[in-house]
């Protein structure tokens, strides 16, 4: 197995615009590919928006969905990664024959489709439906998984595509900077959007803060270690609908470091070369075949117990 280098990208997309989307897609694409990146990854619903879904209704939906692979900008990745001989991964809206909607994310190369992931956990508009299956697929002799934002969050997720064999894991998000139960989440305030240069400052401190990716740096390199795989974050800059995103895509190897990281409060992309040697060094390899599944099989894929309340004598 050879070395592998992948992008990853964050841009300002805008809601339910695929064209100028797909514009910018095509722009980082090239960017990446002469660079010498052989895959890049874009965030959830990259080309058709995100947030702005939570407003619509099922026919809205249809209309923006699309289906794989018969959609147009299936049609229109495949061009950019025959053009710049490079695997595309992004994600939109997917509509089946039968106007069931999902949240889906594609890795595209010249040749066409190589492999789709419908979210498992979607929850942006209540039209979605979950999908059914985990994802793994080869892509230039590695095995690569695909789980979609919230998909992450539960751990088994990651757990189980690791077991079916991935060993570069593709985490799309349009996360952060949104009100949350833990400590410290919140909105980050669009105004300061308006102005960023003025606003470097606080939006760096913003951004980096528990709202963003001091909350990230609590479980993204978790995933990695834990299960000893490459993690390629992927998530959106700027405003998406009305919310402000942090951007914050990076590269993280299976020991849980960072390999790239992209910083700026710009469209940007950064690469990192993936080698087969830190896939068995790591600690999460140990791990694996360390496991006894014989102690918790009935467990974990049982209901789990309701939590009780503490009752104080």
């Amino acid at each position: 197995m050879e070395n592998l280098t992948i992008a990853t990208a964050q841009f300002e997309n805008r809601s339910g615009d695929k064209a100028y989307n797909l514009s910018v897609i095509e722009k980082m694409t090239a960017d990446a590919a002469a660079q010498g990146a052989q895959a890049i990854a874009f965030h959830e619903c990259s080309i058709t928006g995100y947030t702005f879904a939570r407003k619509l209704n099922k026919v809205q939906m249809l209309e923006l969905a699309e289906e794989i692979p018969g959609g147009p900008s299936i049609a229109t990745l495949t061009e950019y990664a025959r053009r710049y001989d490079i695997a595309i991964l992004a994600g939109l809206f997917e509509k089946d024959k039968d106007d069931n909607l999902y949240k889906a994310y594609i890795c595209v190369d010249k040749t066409g489709i190589v492999d789709k992931h419908r979210k498992l956990h979607p929850f942006i508009n209540p039209h979605l439906l979950p999908g059914t299956a985990y994802t793994v697929f080869d892509l230039y002799g590695w095995k690569c998984g695909i789980l979609i934002c919230y998909d992450n969050n539960i751990i088994e997720n990651v757990r189980a595509t690791t077991l079916l064999g991935a060993q570069v894991i593709f985490m799309p998000h349009v996360t952060m900077c949104t009100p949350s139960t833990r400590p410290g989440a919140g909105f980050v305030d669009p105004e300061l959007w308006k102005d960023k240069k003025a606003n470097a400052v606080l939006l760096r401190q913003e951004f980096d803060s528990l709202k963003g990716r001091q909350w990230l740096m609590k479980w993204l390199p978790a995933r990695a270690y834990d299960n000893a795989i490459y993690a390629v974050f992927a998530n959106p800059i700027g405003m998406d609908d009305d919310q402000l995103k942090n951007g914050c895509s990076m590269i993280v190897d299976p020991y849980g470091d960072i390999m790239a990281e992209c910083r700026s409060l710009d469209n940007e992309l950064v690469l990192a070369e993936i080698t087969p040697d830190k896939l068995t060094k790591a600690g999460g390899y140990r791990y694996i075949q360390a496991r006894k599944p014989e102690l918790y099989r009935d467990i974990i894929g049982r209901e789990h117990e309701s939590f009780q309340k503490v009752v104080w004598l």
